[in-house]
């Protein structure tokens, strides 16, 4: 598993990716998100492999278990390198989209709180009582005792999960954006170098490269500081 950044394809449509793409000389991490799987299907996902790029579905399954180890053998058959559930679907929902995934060496990992939810929206509204921080590790632990690759989680908890999980453990960080990059709607955010020294093992970075005037530019500039050569 490459720990190179993982862009986010923010596009509706294959034509966007494939323009954006074209200003790309070597393979990327690409992430496939709902509105562009949904949009293009399973063809999108075998052309971006034919052109060697790795790839990270982003689908976030939350169904009964039956349902969603079904989805995950189709998933399987794509090969993709990483996809992901909802681990508020529980243990046994999680070990079924594991058995779905059997032989296919897709990495699997769990949404614990969505970057755009804050602590007051998730005590509130999910009436989860706990701090962000409890919940996200309680999440995390239930990730690992499913047999899960890792989780997806805010920078601010990356350090915590790899204490309790283990450094193997993948901890999969959106909300990454350079210092001078507006937010947009996530609320947890981190600069790569942020990410790098809080334990994150691969970061998910979207608008700061898709809609920059230079996407080889900024991809350059963000890798460089993930990897630790800016």
């Amino acid at each position: 598993m490459t720990s190179k950044p993982i862009v986010a394809l923010d596009f509706p449509s294959k034509l966007d990716v494939e323009e954006f793409l074209s200003e790309f000389a070597e393979p990327l991490f690409l992430k496939v998100g709902m509105e562009l799987f949904y949009q293009e299907g399973p063809e999108l996902v075998h052309t971006l492999n034919r052109y060697g790029h790795d790839i990270f579905l982003d689908l976030k399954l939350h169904d009964i278990p039956n349902t969603v180890e079904s989805a995950m053998r189709r998933i399987a058959e794509l090969g993709v390198d990483m996809v992901n559930v909802h681990a508020a679907g529980g243990m046994a929902m999680m070990e079924a989209a594991k058995r779905g995934l059997a032989g296919s060496g897709t990495k699997l990992i769990a949404v614990t709180q969505l970057t755009s939810t804050s602590e007051e929206q998730m005590q509130q509204e999910q009436l989860i009582a706990v701090s962000l921080e409890q919940s996200v590790l309680h999440y995390a632990k239930l990730a690992k005792r499913a047999g899960l690759d890792g989780v997806v989680c805010s920078v601010h908890e990356a350090k915590a999960i790899g204490e309790v999980c283990g450094d193997d453990f993948l901890r999969v960080t959106p909300g990454i954006r350079p210092a001078a990059s507006e937010s947009h709607d996530q609320k947890r955010i981190a600069t790569p170098s942020d990410a790098k020294a809080q334990g994150s093992t691969h970061i998910v970075v979207g608008r700061a490269i898709t809609r920059s005037e230079n996407p080889q530019k900024s991809y350059d500039y963000i890798n460089g500081e993930w990897s630790g050569r800016s």
